[in-house]
């Protein structure tokens, strides 16, 4: 059935952008190492405009504690960290005029068991926008039934091929979350 395969062809890509969703979010959150990816989330107010950090400026990792953010236009120091400071990441920045330093702390046993609750919770996020993939599926697949224009069997082939995708990418998110989890604890 055509329509039954474009239905469960478009429920995997809309799947697998949850997926890319859920480690884009996962690679934001902080673990004991510096990675650029901790500023992704962050905009700063450029000349009125929100605009994302790293289209404003170079975000390097000079060392495992350390990043550095160097602006294209020096005039906007200021206001990037600023930003940097009313931002969720927890870092202070030190500024000498030219680069922006931050300096990653040492992750205390109690923040990183914070962390493993943040990263349960992007997880479990990623989890949900899949199941509700499949569910808006089985009833666009039901509707079909319905109307005659699939059989009985049809959908029922499709429900199963559905359950395997939905299978595969819940399976996918929770390896991820495991690989963060143990990114996080790692002393």
């Amino acid at each position: 059935m055509e329509l039954i395969d474009e239905l469960l062809k478009d429920a995997e890509g809309r799947m697998q952008k949850s997926v890319e969703s859920s480690r884009g979010e996962l690679a934001t959150v902080r673990t004991g190492r510096a990675s650029p990816h901790l500023l992704d989330r962050i905009t700063v107010d450029y000349y009125g405009s929100p605009t994302p950090l790293k289209q404003l400026a170079n975000v390097a990792t000079s060392d495992a504690r350390l990043l550095t953010v160097t602006p294209f236009d020096k005039g906007s120091m200021g206001e990037i960290e600023k930003a940097i400071q009313e931002s969720d990441v927890g870092l202070t920045p030190s500024n000498d005029g030219n680069v922006i330093r931050l300096q990653i702390p040492e992750l205390t046993e109690e923040r990183r068991r914070e962390m493993v609750k943040v990263v349960h919770g992007v997880a479990e996020e990623g989890r949900v926008a899949i199941r509700n993939i499949r569910r808006d599926t089985m009833q666009d697949l039901r509707d079909l039934k319905k109307e005659g224009e699939a059989g009985e069997d049809d959908e029922r082939r499709a429900e199963a091929a559905l359950q395997k995708q939905t299978d595969e990418a819940i399976s996918e998110i929770d390896d991820l979350l495991k690989g963060k989890e143990e990114e996080i604890l790692e002393v």
